[in-house]
């Protein structure tokens, strides 16, 4: 009886390749290769949470790409209508936009949904300075696409820290970005503020005077008021030019959190007195230079500054009583 031989040979297109073409070929066909797409056809990553600006920054860029034009290729990825979206490279985008190029130098890459988007916030995550609003919408993009992928989040909270089992996509992504999982986590909770308190948390890394300012552990506290009672906090916040403290934040939640939140509850607890609202004097130390040897410590100088004027103001008494 006979039996079938199964020869275990490589598909026809691959055995044509092997006979036909150059080991050196072969490797060439596999190498990603720049190619210069019309910027027109290129679209921006959906939802893309990394703010594009025409700042200083970017006029930077404008001028070197007028010079030297650009240096690093975007990285893009075809679309099923043949046109391409835009993985890396926003900023450069823009950049030849402004200079008035009209292609962009790109590597297309063979990218899933969910590796696009890892991707993505990997590439933007190198940049300088990115904004608290930034960390918080990449950082649940990257995590919803790992998910996806099939591995566990397993984000929660802990003052002392998680221990679990396994790496998870969450510990994956803390040693990817150098931050810890709390960290993490607390940059997600800030997707469930409302967008002008978002954006004050963002002022309080761009640090302008003029804006009002939430930093990080209070809108953590902020985020979990449900978003009419933000929206009455912001409207308290906007009247009185002041922004809440992280222990007014743990009230306000507390009291959000029993349901018992209203606009009294919310005025009552910010016109508490705050440490930081204490009103300090200050003076340039370049102003006092010539009284002082540049070696001597502030506390000094405050401590100098303050007995001098006890003892002016004891003349000032002793003169006082003379005249009498």
């Amino acid at each position: 009886m006979k039996k079938d031989l199964k020869l275990d040979l490589p598909p026809a297109d691959s055995l044509v390749d092997q006979i036909f073409t150059t080991q050196e070929q072969r490797d060439d066909a596999k190498r990603e290769k720049v190619m210069d797409i019309p910027l027109s056809e290129i679209d921006p990553f959906p939802n893309h949470p990394f703010l594009v600006k025409h700042d200083e920054a970017m006029q930077n860029m404008v001028e070197s790409v007028k010079t030297f034009g650009i240096q690093t290729p975007a990285i893009v990825r075809q679309k099923d209508d043949g046109r391409y979206e835009l993985i890396s490279g926003h900023r450069r985008k823009m950049a030849s936009e402004i200079v008035g190029q009209l292609e962009l130098p790109c590597i297309i890459r063979k990218l899933s949904d969910s590796e696009a988007t890892i991707a993505m916030v990997d590439a933007n995550l190198q940049r300088e300075t990115i904004l608290p609003s930034e960390k918080a919408k990449s950082y649940k993009m990257r995590l919803d696409a790992m998910n996806k992928q099939g591995k566990r989040t397993d984000l929660t909270y802990s003052p002392v820290g998680n221990k679990l089992s396994g790496k998870t996509s969450s510990a994956e992504l803390a040693d990817t970005v150098g931050e810890s999982k709390n960290q993490i986590f607390r940059y997600v909770r800030l997707n469930e503020l409302i967008p002008q308190l978002l954006e004050m948390v963002d002022n309080s890394v761009v640090r302008e005077k003029s804006l009002l300012q939430i930093a990080m552990r209070p809108a953590v506290e902020l985020s979990y008021i449900p978003a009419k009672q933000q929206k009455a906090l912001l409207d308290e916040m906007l009247a009185n030019d002041n922004t809440p403290s992280h222990d007014q934040a743990i009230k306000l939640r507390k009291f959000a959190d029993a349901g018992k939140l209203d606009e009294s509850v919310i005025k009552s607890i910010m016109q508490e007195a705050k440490p930081n609202q204490v009103e300090h004097f200050k003076m340039p130390k370049e102003k006092l230079s010539k009284y002082f040897p540049p070696d001597v410590s502030i506390e000094t100088i405050e401590d100098t500054i303050v007995r001098a004027l006890e003892m002016l103001r004891q003349k000032e008494r002793n003169r006082s009583r003379d005249a009498r």
